[in-house]
């Protein structure tokens, strides 16, 4: 299946590609029905000051065919948007994928079902204005009436944001699925380890091309089976990137995405007595009036403060690393220029 959008570009070796698959230091990359593994210029590598000026699966970036199924990535083109999340023990962003048109947020009925983690991917999604869709996968693993309850527990809760039910043994939800999937558009799915999203896709591809694994019966969590980031891509042309399952789910500055998602509490809050209210303790404030009195949840309530709070930090503590960055280069550039020579 080519890849709609990718052709070579009239000039010597120099083609346009997008990256289907990442791993450490190395990439695949397809151009149309052409494939080749692919690494980063020096140039690129030294210019580079955090992980997203690296490509990453999704990008179309222009290459140099070396020969020999072998590639160069000379530069990335404008991407339309960037997923990341806060870096596991770190303050930095991971990249997770790029130009993604849809997200598949996936959770387990059986044991991963959680209503604050599905905002958190949303206010993700939200802020790289990506359309997502809620996926409550292994239904077959609980019964008629439990399934009636997250199914209202959905809808209350993210009243504007479409969701399906799926399971493996039921066509009904797969075909829904299908349905979504555009010919020519990203979609991306995203979720824990073990909820279910290779073995999701293995049933839309129609064949096994993801190992999957069991649950652990000890721990009842989920293992990694996605070890690397792919794009794979189907008959009509959809394509979809499967994603390392992520159990930390940190936020990266994305603050105005958040009062967006909970653009309930942000309305009200021009009904606070005070401008600057944090709708923490506050006299009149009218985020805690609601929250009193029923209509808005307090356990949607507490999910707002800790978002909030921990998109706020991440912002805070990114200026100090571009600010640390920025003292850095002009110290190297003041070295240069007294010493011309050791460059």
């Amino acid at each position: 299946m080519e890849l709609e959008g990718h052709v070579t570009v009239p000039m010597d070796n120099n083609l346009k590609a997008r990256v289907v698959a990442q791993y450490r230091g190395k990439y695949r990359v397809k151009n149309g029905a052409d494939e080749y593994w692919a690494e980063v210029t020096g140039k690129m590598m030294f210019n580079a000051s955090s992980p997203s000026d690296y490509p990453v699966v999704g990008d179309l970036v222009g290459i140099i065919d070396a020969g020999g199924g072998d590639a160069v990535i000379e530069m990335i083109e404008p991407r339309k948007n960037l997923i990341q999340r806060k870096a596991a023990g770190k303050d930095g962003a991971q990249p997770i994928a790029s130009n993604v048109d849809t997200a598949f947020i996936v959770e387990a009925a059986d044991r991963d079902f959680n209503l604050n983690r599905f905002e958190r991917y949303l206010a993700i999604t939200a802020s790289q204005k990506i359309s997502p869709v809620l996926v409550l996968n292994k239904t077959d693993l609980i019964g008629p009436v439990q399934l009636e309850e997250l199914k209202a527990a959905l809808s209350e809760r993210f009243k504007e944001t479409p969701f399906i039910t799926t399971s493996l043994y039921s066509p009904d939800g797969l075909d829904m699925l299908k349905e979504k999937l555009v010919p020519g558009c990203v979609h991306c799915f995203l979720g824990s380890s073990g909820v279910g999203k290779s073995s999701l896709i293995n049933k839309l591809l129609g064949e096994e091309l993801i190992k999957t694994k069991e649950i652990s019966s000890q721990t009842n969590k989920g293992k990694h089976t996605t070890t690397h980031r792919e794009l794979y891509v189907l008959e009509n042309g959809a394509m979809l990137i499967d994603n390392p399952g992520m159990r930390e789910i940190g936020l990266t500055g994305i603050s105005a995405a958040v009062d967006g998602l909970f653009d309930g509490i942000s309305s009200l809050s021009s009904g606070c007595r005070f401008p600057d209210c944090t709708h923490t303790s506050e006299p009149g404030c009218a985020v805690l009036k609601a929250v009193s009195e029923g209509s808005i949840s307090r356990g949607q309530y507490d999910n707002y403060l800790k978002l909030k709070k921990e998109s706020e930090h991440y912002a805070m503590t990114d200026s100090e690393r571009k600010r640390r960055d920025k003292s850095i280069g002009k110290l190297v550039k003041g070295f240069y220029k007294v010493n011309p020579k050791k460059r």
